[in-house]
């Protein structure tokens, strides 16, 4: 399915103003900063597995966080950043919620644009899965259920995961789903998208995704363009067949949103926990 294109008629600088997903939300860094203190404190516990390498760069790490329950549901999560910032460390603490209901969770790190080209990140989701398989495999823990979740460019990447065999359920929260008009804006500085990544990369528009169940997240209060994003894709998916879960938060904003993953009440740690329990 093609998008809309009701953004095509915008130029450069309006169509970057209506992504600027920092410059819309008032405490955006005060946010990021409190969530990397609460992640730090949670990487300072003891039993966790930091840094299992999947590739030779220095940001392709996994951190693995034991629920303690034995053949835990597996929850891999996906920082955001539009491709080019943040880091995993500083999103430890979306585990939380997640813990308290029951899986494991692993939180993938992976090289930034313009170090890295978008089909390259891409492939480098792919591979941190396939290791999280195999170390399951190595462990005798056979072929337990995994979700792989995603905030911002995290659930572009969530979403393009769900294609591969690894995932077996996804969670995407204020996603990307169609390029084009990311293309047009001041992020095309550092990912120098190629039209054949606009239509291979663009979850909405690849014809053959596997029939696995996606809820897909956007907050209530976030940019029109965002929720139009989820809006658009979670209605290609139902056309096309597949289990889809279209949920808004009311009142989040791109921010926000992921209160309700870090908090084990939270909409979004319920919803995981369902995903990986199905």
């Amino acid at each position: 399915m093609r998008p809309e294109t009701d953004w095509g008629d915008r130029d450069r600088a309006a169509l970057s103003r209506a992504y600027d997903n920092s410059g819309a939300v008032a405490d955006s860094a005060a946010r990021l900063a409190a969530w990397r203190d609460r992640s730090d404190a949670l990487r300072a516990r003891p039993g966790h597995v930091l840094d299992i390498p999947y590739g030779l760069g220095p940001r392709n790490r996994i951190d693995l966080f034991a629920c303690g329950r034995p053949h835990a549901p597996l929850l891999a999560f996906i920082h955001g950043g539009y491709w080019q910032r943040n880091a995993k460390e500083g999103f430890a603490c979306m585990a939380e919620g997640p813990l308290a209901h029951g899986l494991d969770v692993a939180l993938i790190g992976y090289t930034l644009a313009p170090e890295a080209t978008l089909t390259e990140i891409a492939d480098a989701i792919g591979a941190a899965l396939r290791i999280l398989r195999a170390r399951d495999a190595a462990a005798g823990l056979g072929r337990r259920r995994l979700v792989v979740a995603g905030w911002s460019a995290g659930g572009h990447l969530a979403a393009l995961a769900l294609d591969g065999p690894e995932a077996d359920a996804g969670l995407a929260i204020s996603g990307i789903f169609d390029l084009a008009p990311i293309a047009r804006t001041n992020l095309n500085d550092a990912l120098r998208l190629t039209p054949e990544e606009i239509e291979t990369l663009s979850p909405i528009r690849r014809t053959t995704p596997r029939p696995a169940p996606l809820a897909v997240a956007c907050g209530g209060n976030e940019l029109p363009e965002l929720r139009r994003q989820s809006r658009d894709y979670a209605a290609a998916r139902i056309a096309a067949g597949l289990e889809t879960h279209a949920i808004e938060l009311d009142g989040a904003d791109h921010f926000s949103i992921l209160e309700a993953l870090i908090h084990p009440d939270g909409r979004l740690a319920r919803i995981a926990a369902d995903l990986a329990q199905a």
